[in-house]
């Protein structure tokens, strides 16, 4: 098995460093949240109850052998074109990097939508004519993943009915800011956390020509979304986190570095006109790594002034030790322990880089999520 895996995770892994270059180029809302009494009182009490049962958030790190006995094969409630497969890295077909998530209905969007917390849900992230961005594209740039008008979208997974709710999690997939792996990488995370009771949203944000900011910029509106709709689905609105999958969590660690919190996106884009969603903090309590690290592109930053700098949130590491970039994890989570930031760190022994969420990783996020949210 762990032969096909390797074979498979090698082409991907060399269609990845062929693409990046392997260079570095590139206030709570509760106000906002229509909450009844009775499900204030709900959360408080599922906050109490946690604090009660979960042990408190500690540094953990172990290496163990990965396991595809746990991983989820699509859903027979997800739509066809939401098929992903088995989600074992064993059987994907690599012509899934360029399958692409449906676009949302008409013009709805994050502003001009009501929620749908009962069915998936696609939704533009920004209002037509006011994206902001100081990338300029036309129409005679051609051979990118996304055409010239593409527009950041997110994909809302909710959790089944009857499902207790835990949280909120964002999903960033993985292609070297050249494609986006959601069928490999977010959409099987995304169904398996949703049985675990996290609302997931998977957000399709902008790739090469634009930048890492501007992408970090479709991150941070996506958590403005889901803590202004946080009684609509169930959730307290600091208990959301952002994980991502390769490049998705290098873009996650750009939101968390420079884009997070209560900076605009007047920050980069003096020309984009705030609406009220940005009056909402972009406030994200942990993060994810999945064979990824806080950088640029394919190198990870070493630099424990701008990690401090940044007010990290506890963050979850997860990958191979054949990964080629398996030295620099291991430098970056050593170096958490100088910046402060408490890890929860699964090593897979001999599985290389791009597994989805394959490899038994999945249910401790899903725990360790639960212990980071009742410390909040």
């Amino acid at each position: 098995m762990r032969t096909t895996i390797q074979k498979i995770a090698a082409v991907f892994t060399l269609t990845c460093l062929c693409l990046s270059g392997c260079s570095a180029g590139q206030d709570s809302s509760n106000s906002t949240i229509p909450q009844t009494g009775e499900k204030t009182v709900q959360l408080q009490r599922y906050r109490e109850e946690q604090s009660e049962t979960l042990p408190a958030l500690q540094e953990e790190s172990e290496v163990r052998d990965g396991t595809s006995a746990d991983t989820l094969a699509t859903p027979s409630d997800f739509p066809e074109n939401y098929d992903y497969g088995t989600g074992r890295v064993g059987d994907w077909d690599y012509s899934a990097q360029n399958r692409r998530l449906p676009e949302p209905e008409g013009d709805e969007t994050v502003l001009n939508t009501i929620p749908d917390p009962t069915k998936i849900q696609a939704l533009y992230l920004w209002e037509e004519g006011n994206v902001p961005a100081y990338t300029e594209v036309s129409e005679t740039m051609t051979g990118y993943f996304d055409p010239p008008d593409f527009r950041p979208y997110l994909t809302a997974i909710p959790v089944r009915e009857g499902t207790e709710v835990k949280g909120a999690v964002v999903l960033l997939a993985g292609g070297a800011f050249q494609v986006r792996g959601n069928y490999t990488d977010t959409l099987p995370t995304a169904a398996h956390l949703r049985e675990l009771g996290f609302q997931t949203f998977i957000v399709d944000y902008r790739l090469r020509p634009y930048t890492q900011q501007e992408g970090a910029l479709d991150v941070a509106r996506a958590v403005r979304f889901i803590r202004k709709n946080a009684g609509l689905y169930g959730i307290d609105p600091d208990d959301i986190a952002v994980m991502g999958y390769s490049a998705g969590g290098i873009q996650a660690g750009e939101f968390f570095l420079n884009f997070d919190e209560d900076v605009l996106p007047t920050a980069i884009a003096p020309d984009y006109i705030p609406d009220e969603l940005d009056a909402i903090s972009a406030h994200a309590s942990a993060a994810g790594m999945i064979y990824s690290f806080y950088g640029r592109l394919s190198v990870a930053s070493m630099d424990v002034k701008e990690l401090k700098a940044g007010e990290l949130p506890p963050t979850f590491y997860c990958y191979g030790t054949e990964d080629p970039f398996y030295r620099q994890f291991e430098a970056q989570y050593d170096l958490m322990q100088d910046v402060g930031v408490i890890t929860r760190r699964i090593v897979l022994q001999d599985w290389p880089h791009g597994f989805g969420g394959d490899g038994g990783w999945v249910e401790d996020y899903a725990q360790w999520l639960k212990q980071v949210f009742s410390s909040n």
